[in-house]
């Protein structure tokens, strides 16, 4: 069997990458290693009910008029209406630091031009001149790290404005400890601050279907439980791939989302030497009856925490570190009709080596788990209020949990802190997209795989 495209991983951004092709060219295959596509954002079911994964919100929202806008920008691409969707934007959502000082932000971003002057008067010179930087910065340009905390410090004169402005980009979209990469700030900036946040209408998985609905119908193939084992290449061209099945396909070109070590380690490549640790998370679902909803914050979207004297975004020496985190409301966002069930989300940094010591023993591991629920539990109760008492289904992720599901390495959401910004990893016909090649976010990612298609594939054909 021989494609002309062949895209391992299906996660948002193969699909995107998929469905882009396949808008020109017959043939495309996605091969996925599980039995559901999504990836990172996909669902389960317990009890007979519909759980998602990953998905807190999507970022960079923008009016339909906004034709410049990345979102309105993928839905050109991949020949999509947004008459397909329904979008609920946030209501607004908020840093909260050392349980006192907070700023305030929605999908206006004047809104957090406001709190700054107000907070951080001495500051909000500085904040006028990092968005004016930044609206003449490319964040696409191939160029060495750039520490944003050091750029950040010769503008901004507040060392706790600069942990509060980082806090949420960190926790959706570094991974790098301490720091991001200036050209990942500016990314990031932009699809959280600057545009904002919002979900679509139902579920993950009617987004999915639709996704996958419309790729099939532009004569897109699609396996599930489809392992590759090895990339078969001679020198710097790949012929194909062989299946944990021993089935092999052949390709004329080969598209990769599923990470940079992952894909090395496909094309028995050794390892790169950069060797920087890995970022990966625990996220803790709690489930409550709709009537209880009153418990809870009714004007937040998602908190954004830190509760130590010093903000810290590294790999915690224990299993987990509730100093910081994020708490989503996934209820909480404008016109989203009401539910017999609502969720509360947590996530706090994990140790991946912790975990990983764990995965022998069955009985340890799911202490560790219950332990961790628990404690989260503590944590979010003293920012929100009382709920655990009504608490009717809960369950945890752990770094094993996201390595054994979507096949990132330690669990790291986020990937390599090594990114390929230019998807191009030295073969005359294999590519990445994806995490690892700079675009994080649902937008981001899906547009990352467009991108790779636009400028590697379909300009050869």
């Amino acid at each position: 069997m021989k494609v002309p495209l062949l895209i391992i991983g299906g996660g948002l951004s193969g699909i995107a990458a998929a469905i882009r092709f396949a808008r020109f060219a017959p043939g495309a295959l996605i091969l996925e290693k599980h039995s559901r596509i999504g990836g990172l954002n996909s669902y389960y079911f317990r009890n007979n009910r519909l759980y998602e994964t990953g998905l807190h919100a999507i970022t960079n929202f923008a009016p339909a008029g906004n034709k410049k806008a990345p979102l309105n920008r993928l839905l050109r691409q991949l020949k999509l209406s947004r008459d397909q969707f329904v979008f609920h934007q946030q209501f607004q959502s908020e840093i909260l630091f050392q349980g006192c000082e907070s700023l305030v932000f929605s999908n206006d971003f004047q809104q957090l031009k406001d709190e700054i002057n107000t907070k951080f008067p001495h500051s909000a010179d500085g904040f006028t001149q990092l968005t004016a930087f930044l609206s003449n910065f490319d964040p696409f340009q191939i160029t060495p790290f750039n520490s944003t905390r050091i750029f950040l410090e010769s503008l901004l004169s507040d060392s706790l404005l600069i942990d509060m402005l980082l806090c949420p980009l960190m926790y959706y979209g570094s991974s790098i400890e301490n720091d991001m990469d200036l050209s990942q700030f500016a990314i990031m900036f932009r699809a959280i601050f600057q545009e904002g946040m919002f979900r679509p209408g139902g579920t993950i998985k009617d987004f999915l279907d639709v996704l996958a609905s419309h790729y099939h119908s532009l004569g897109g193939s699609l396996r599930t439980g489809a392992e590759v084992r090895t990339i078969l290449h001679t020198n710097l061209t790949v012929h194909g791939v062989t299946l944990t099945t021993g089935e092999t396909i052949e390709c004329d070109y080969l598209l990769s989302t599923v990470g940079l070590s992952e894909t090395l380690a496909l094309l028995q490549k050794p390892e790169t030497d950069y060797h920087v640790p890995r970022l990966s998370f625990v996220e803790s679902i709690f489930q409550l009856p709709e009537n209880k909803r009153s418990h809870l914050p009714q004007d937040r979207t998602i908190i954004f925490y830190n509760s130590a004297p010093e903000f810290h975004y590294c790999s915690p020496a224990d299993l987990v570190d509730y100093s910081s985190g994020v708490i989503c409301f996934p209820f909480n966002f404008n016109g989203l009709p009401q539910q017999e069930y609502i969720e509360v989300r947590s996530t706090h940094l994990a140790n991946s080596s912790g975990w990983k010591a764990l995965a022998d023993d069955r009985e340890g591991y799911v202490e560790q788990k219950s332990v961790t629920a628990e404690k989260s539990k503590q944590v979010l109760e003293e920012i929100i209020g009382t709920f655990k008492q009504d608490i009717v289904f809960q369950d945890t992720f752990t770094p094993l949990t996201i390595e054994r599901y979507t096949a990132k390495k330690e669990g790291a959401i986020y990937g390599s802190p090594l990114k390929i910004k230019n998807g191009n990893l030295g073969y005359t016909n294999l590519f990445l997209a994806g995490t690892d090649q700079g675009f994080l976010g649902i937008v981001g990612s899906m547009l990352s795989g467009v991108s790779m298609v636009n400028q590697h594939i379909l300009s050869r054909l």
